[in-house]
C-alpha cells in the first residue's frame, strides 16, 4: 500500500521530499544550517565517545603487578600483604583542574554563540517581512487557511493586481528566473508571500524542498516566503498533529512558467462555466441540504452563504485539480473517484466533515456528476 505522501503525487514516480535537495534559496539556507549543526554535533559526539572508549581501554582494571597466572596458587609468604586481584582500592584522586574547567565552559559557550548567529542569519533569510503589494513587483500574495483536513488558498495579489478568488488543496505558483540571472540583474524574482492562518486547530505548512516548517495557529497570523526557479510538482504535508486525519492532509505545490501560471490564474478567477448539458445536476447541487450548503461555486446564488460558513472547499473549478480530498485521491477525468467520494467520503477519510450522499437516487447522482465534471 502506498503512503499518503505518495498518493499526493497521483503519478507513478516517487517525489523527492528531502531537505538536502533544496529547490529555493530559502530551503538552501535551511539545508546549510542543518549541515552545520550536524557537523558540530557530530564532532562533539566523536570527541565524547573517543574519550569514553580511550578511558575504558587505557584504564581498565587488570591483575596487580607480579600476580601469578589465575591457574597458579600465589607463592608468597603469609607475612607479606598483597592486594588481591580485583581490588577496589581507590586510585589517587585529583581535585580540580583550571585548564579543563575553562575548556569545558568556554567550548560550549562558543558553540552556542556561533549557532545563535547562524540561526539568526538563517531566520532573516527565510522569514523576511512582507512588503506591501505594488504594481510590477512580480510577487504573489496568498492567504493559506488550514482546516480539518484540507487547505484553503485565497489568491490576494499578483504583480500588484488584486484577485481575491479562493481555491483549495493545490497551490500554483510562477517560477523565477535563475539565481545567477537575478544576481546579475538580468532576471526577475517572483517571490511567493504566504499569510498563514488556521480556522480550527493547530496545523503546520511544510513543503521541504521549498521552505521551512511554519505553524498555523488559531487566533494568530504567521508568514513565510520563498521563490523557486525550478518548475515541477513539490509535495509536502501538514506537520502538526491536527486530528484523526492529520496524515491525509497533504500538500501539492505546482511551480510553472509565468505564462502557464497567468493562464491558470485567469481561468481560476473566472466564475464557474455554464454547462447547458447539466441543468438538472446544477439544480441538485444548489438545492437545500445538498452540496451548496457547504461548497461555494462562484457565479451561483449559493456562493455568499456557503463561503461565509467556510466549511468546505470552493468547487468553482473542481476539475482543474489533479487530486481530491487534500491529495489522497486522484481526480480522474472520468469522475469515478469523484463519484465514490460523493457517495461515501468516510470510506476515504473517516471523520471528515462531509456527509455521505448514498441516499441520492441514481438518476440525480448521474446529473450531479455531469455538473461537477463541467466545473473546469
Amino acid at each position: 500500500m502506498r503512503s499518503p505522501l505518495l498518493l499526493a503525487v497521483a503519478e507513478t514516480t516517487q517525489q523527492n521530499v528531502s531537505i538536502f535537495d533544496p529547490a529555493s534559496p530559502q530551503a538552501d539556507s535551511i539545508r546549510n544550517l542543518a549541515i552545520l549543526v550536524l557537523a558540530i554535533t557530530g564532532g562533539i559526539f566523536l570527541v565524547v565517545e573517543g574519550i569514553i572508549f580511550y578511558t575504558m581501554f587505557r584504564f581498565r582494571q587488570g591483575a596487580p603487578p607480579g600476580a601469578p597466572p589465575p591457574t597458579e596458587e600465589p607463592k608468597v609468604p603469609p607475612s607479606v600483604a598483597v592486594e588481591p586481584a580485583g581490588s577496589t582500592a581507590e586510585p589517587p584522586q585529583v581535585y580540580g583542574s583550571q585548564p579543563i574547567e575553562i575548556a569545558w565552559t568556554a567550548a560550549p559557550a562558543l558553540i552556542v554563540f556561533i549557532l545563535i548567529l547562524v540561526i539568526g542569519r538563517t531566520l532573516w533569510e527565510v522569514a523576511p517581512d512582507h512588503p506591501e503589494p505594488t504594481k510590477g513587483d512580480n510577487a504573489v500574495y496568498i492567504t493559506v487557511i488550514g482546516r480539518q483536513w484540507w487547505w484553503e488558498y485565497r489568491y490576494d495579489y499578483y504583480n500588484g493586481r488584486k484577485y481575491g478568488f479562493t481555491t483549495a488543496n493545490e497551490l500554483h505558483i510562477p517560477i523565477s528566473d535563475t539565481e545567477d540571472d537575478i544576481k546579475a540583474g538580468k532576471g526577475v524574482a517572483r517571490p511567493i508571500y504566504l499569510t498563514l492562518q488556521s480556522a480550527d486547530v493547530c496545523h503546520s505548512f511544510w513543503v521541504p524542498r521549498l521552505a521551512g516548517k511554519t505553524d498555523l495557529i488559531p487566533g494568530r497570523t504567521n508568514r513565510m516566503s520563498f521563490h523557486t526557479s525550478e518548475p515541477g510538482l513539490y509535495v509536502g504535508q501538514c506537520a502538526e498533529f491536527c486530528g484523526t486525519q492529520h496524515a491525509k492532509m497533504l500538500l501539492r505545490v505546482v511551480a510553472e512558467s509565468p505564462e502557464s501560471f497567468e493562464s491558470w490564474l485567469r481561468n481560476e478567477a473566472a466564475p464557474a462555466p455554464e454547462d447547458e448539458k447539466s441543468p438538472d445536476g446544477k439544480s441538485v447541487f444548489l438545492r437545500e441540504q445538498s452540496c451548496a450548503s457547504c461548497h461555494p461555486v462562484r457565479g451561483t446564488e449559493n456562493e455568499s452563504p456557503a463561503r461565509k460558513r467556510g466549511y468546505a472547499p470552493d468547487l468553482t473549478h473542481l476539475m482543474s485539480r489533479k487530486t481530491l480530498a487534500s491529495g489522497i485521491i486522484e481526480n480522474d477525468r472520468e469522475g469515478k473517484n469523484l463519484r465514490d467520494w460523493v457517495k461515501d467520503p468516510q470510506t476515504f477519510k473517516p471523520g471528515c466533515l462531509m456527509a455521505p450522499f448514498k441516499q441520492l437516487p441514481e438518476s440525480e447522482l448521474n446529473s450531479l456528476m455531469r455538473y461537477l465534471l463541467s466545473l473546469r
